[in-house]
C-alpha cells in the first residue's frame, strides 16, 4: 500500500476495460473496493463484470467469477465468448469460473462465504465477482436464515483482509435502495438502467456512490456492442480538457465574396448556424467549407443524417468538387449516423473519435433537424441542453462548425429559427427565397458574427455547377426579409461592415 507526500494512502485505480467508463468514474475502479452492479434484467451487469476481469487478471493476479444459477456457467460463458474482448486462452488460468449452488444447497449463507475463502485461499486471487449476488439471498431457506447484514459484513471483511477488489451483481429496482444493508456496505454502486421509450431501447449508467472518488455525476448512455458495454459520458468525453485560447484566424467558407461579407471568413473556433428552406442551398454551402478546408489541407468530418457517405460525395463531385480524394489522403471523414435510439453523448464520442484520428479543425452536422430525428424520443426532450454542450466542448478545443438547420420559408415574417436554437451559434447566415418582379429567387443575409464585423447587405446568390455562387447586393428592392419584395426608386442601405452590438 503506498502513501502520497503528506502520509496518506494512495488507492490505486483500475481500468474496467470499458471504453469511456473510466472517464465517468474519476479514473477507474478503486484497488481493493467492495462494489455493486445493479439493475434490471437484461441491463450488462455481467457483461460489464467480465469486462473488468478480462482487463485485470493475470496468471498472478487471477480473478474468481462466482456464479449461482439454475443453469451451468458454461452456457453463460456460450454467450460471452461473442464479445471481442473475451479471451478463451485465459480461462482457468487467470480467470476461473466457480458455480456456488452446491455450497449454498448444503451450507446456506455460511456455506457461500466458507466456499469464497477457500477457494480464495487456494489461489490468491485478486479479483472476486459473485454473479447473481440476489440469488444467494433468495435461495437461503427462511428457517436458520442468519442476519443479513451479519451475512455482508462477514463476506465484506473477507474480501477487504485478502486485498481482493470485488463486485457483486444483483437484479434490484430502484425502490429497493432505501435501507438495504447491501448497499450500505458497498464502497461502490453502479447502477444500470434500461428503458423503453416508444421503439427505442434507451441504457444509462449511474454511479450512484464511490466512495473516495469523485464521479461524472448523473446518468450517462451506454450501448452494448460487439466490444461489450461502450459508455458516453455527460462531460463529452473531454473531463480536464483545458479551452483553447480564441485563434485570430479566419477560415475561408470557400466562397470569396461570402468570405469578404464576414470579414475575412469564419473565426477559427467559431459554430456557424445556416439556416434556410428547402432547396436554398445550405448542404452545398457546407460542402463547399469542407472542400476549401482540403485544399487548404485542413482536415474535417462531416455528419450525415439525411443521405448515405457515398451520396454525399457523389453530390459534391456533381458540382466539381472531390471530397473523395481528400477521404483517400486521410484529410475527411463522412459519418452517417442513423439508429433511432442515438443520444447526442454517442455523437460526440463519434465526433471526438475522428477528430483524433484526423487532427480535424472542421466540422460540418448535416443537418440539425435530421440529428434530433435520430434520437431517442427521451433525448429529444433535452436537444437543446445536449446541443449546447456538445457545441460549447467542440469549440473549446477549437473546431470550427458549421450547422444546417432547414426552416419553413414564411412569406410574412423573418423566423431565426424554429428550434430557438440560433442562441447557440456565434455566427448565422440566412439564405432564403425572395418573390421579385414575378420569379422565386434566393437571398443571403449575415444576421450576426458575435464579436466580429460582418456586412450588413443582402446579396442575391445562385446555386450553380460549381456550387453556391454570390450575386450583388440588391438595392432596388425593400421588404426582402418578408418574402415579398418591392421596388423602390431609391437606393436602400448602405455597403458599410458594422460590428453586432
Amino acid at each position: 500500500m503506498t502513501q502520497d507526500d503528506q502520509g496518506r494512502v494512495k488507492i490505486k485505480k483500475l481500468p474496467t476495460g470499458v471504453q469511456g467508463l473510466d472517464e465517468i468514474l474519476g479514473g477507474g475502479i478503486p484497488e481493493f473496493s467492495f462494489n455493486i452492479i445493479a439493475g434490471m434484467p437484461g441491463g450488462g451487469k455481467t457483461t460489464l463484470a467480465h469486462q473488468f476481469v478480462f482487463a485485470n487478471a493475470s496468471v498472478e493476479r487471477p480473478a474468481l467469477f462466482f456464479t449461482v444459477l439454475g443453469e451451468p456457467a458454461i452456457k453463460m460463458l456460450r454467450y460471452q465468448q461473442q464479445y471481442t474482448f473475451f479471451d478463451i486462452s485465459r480461462l482457468n488460468r487467470s480467470i476461473r469460473f466457480i458455480n456456488l449452488s452446491e455450497a449454498l444447497s448444503a451450507g446456506g449463507l455460511e456455506g457461500v462465504v466458507e466456499a469464497i475463502d477457500r477457494e480464495m485461499q487456494a489461489t490468491n486471487a485478486a479479483f472476486v465477482v459473485v454473479d447473481s449476488f440476489r440469488t444467494v439471498l433468495r435461495k437461503e431457506p427462511e428457517e436458520g436464515r442468519i442476519n443479513v447484514q451479519m451475512f455482508l459484513q462477514q463476506l465484506g471483511m473477507l474480501l477487504t483482509s485478502c486485498e481482493a477488489t470485488s463486485f457483486l451483481i444483483g437484479e434490484y429496482t430502484e425502490s429497493e435502495v432505501r435501507d438495504n444493508p447491501v448497499f450500505t456496505v458497498a464502497d461502490g454502486l453502479l447502477w444500470l438502467y434500461q428503458v423503453t421509450e416508444r421503439n427505442s431501447v434507451v441504457r444509462k449508467l449511474q454511479v450512484v456512490k464511490l466512495r473516495g472518488q469523485a464521479p461524472v455525476p448523473g446518468l450517462h448512455t451506454f450501448r452494448i456492442t460487439d466490444g461489450g458495454l461502450q459508455t458516453f459520458s455527460r462531460t463529452m468525453g473531454l473531463a480536464g480538457h483545458p479551452r483553447t485560447i480564441p485563434s485570430p484566424r479566419r477560415l475561408s467558407i470557400g466562397i470569396p465574396a461570402l468570405d469578404q461579407m464576414m470579414g475575412g471568413g469564419i473565426p477559427e473556433g467559431d459554430s456557424v448556424l445556416v439556416a434556410g428552406p428547402s432547396g436554398t442551398g445550405k448542404s452545398i454551402l457546407g460542402t463547399q467549407f469542407i472542400a476549401e478546408g482540403i485544399r487548404q489541407k485542413e482536415p474535417g468530418i462531416v455528419i450525415v443524417f439525411e443521405e448515405r457517405p457515398q451520396e454525399y460525395t457523389g453530390r459534391a463531385a456533381s458540382l466539381g468538387m472531390d471530397l473523395r480524394g481528400g477521404e483517400a489522403l486521410g484529410g475527411l471523414e463522412v459519418i452517417y449516423l442513423r439508429p433511432l435510439d442515438l443520444s447526442v453523448d454517442e455523437t460526440m464520442q463519434e465526433i471526438l473519435d475522428a477528430i483524433r484520428r484526423l487532427g480535424a479543425r472542421r466540422l460540418v452536422i448535416d443537418s440539425l433537424a435530421g440529428f434530433e430525428m435520430a434520437l431517442a424520443p427521451g433525448f429529444r426532450e433535452d436537444f437543446r441542453e445536449s446541443l449546447y454542450r456538445m457545441i460549447f466542448a467542440l469549440t473549446g478545443i477549437g473546431v470550427t462548425i458549421l450547422s444546417t438547420l432547414e426552416l419553413d420559408n414564411s412569406f410574412n415574417e423573418f423566423s431565426l429559427s424554429s428550434y430557438s436554437i440560433s442562441f447557440l451559434t456565434d455566427d448565422l447566415i440566412r439564405l432564403r427565397y425572395v418573390e421579385i418582379e414575378g420569379q422565386l429567387r434566393k437571398i443571403l443575409m449575415i444576421v450576426k458574427m458575435r464579436g466580429g464585423y460582418h456586412c450588413k447587405d443582402i446579396r442575391g446568390y445562385d446555386i450553380t455547377s460549381s456550387g453556391l455562387v454570390m450575386g450583388e447586393r440588391i438595392t432596388r428592392y425593400e421588404d426582402l426579409m418578408t418574402g415579398l419584395a418591392h421596388k423602390v426608386n431609391r437606393v436602400v442601405g448602405d455597403t458599410q461592415a458594422t460590428p453586432d452590438g
